[in-house]
């Protein structure tokens, strides 16, 4: 199964350990709203508490595209506060695992 497949069923599923097991050891999350970083740790605990929380859905999940060094995806995500984003991830793959993220993120008006 691919990445992609792995990743959207762990989605499906709630499952916060399964989207885990795909991040590499060195994985590194890029937060362009502060101009930050998350390592493997920190970006786990936001997964956990994601797809523990019922005021969080996705929904129109797709793959864009995916080969051995990238996976490209899109999703718009209903968040516990009401809001709505339009989300584009660009996932870097290294040794088959998901080693860097980096998110564009679009305010859907309701």
């Amino acid at each position: 199964m691919s990445i992609f497949g792995k990743w959207e069923q762990s989605i499906k599923d709630r499952n916060a350990d399964g989207m885990i097991e795909l991040l590499h050891e060195d994985y590194t999350f890029v937060r362009h709203q502060t101009g930050t970083t998350m390592n493997k740790s920190e970006t786990s605990e936001m997964y956990r508490g994601f797809l523990s929380s019922e005021g969080i859905t996705t929904k129109e999940h797709r793959c864009v595209y995916e080969n051995d060094d990238v996976l490209v995806e899109h999703s718009v995500i209903d968040f516990a506060d009401g809001s709505t984003e339009s989300i584009l991830a660009c996932h870097t793959l290294k040794d088959g695992l998901i080693i860097r993220t980096e998110t564009g993120a679009t305010l859907i008006k309701k």
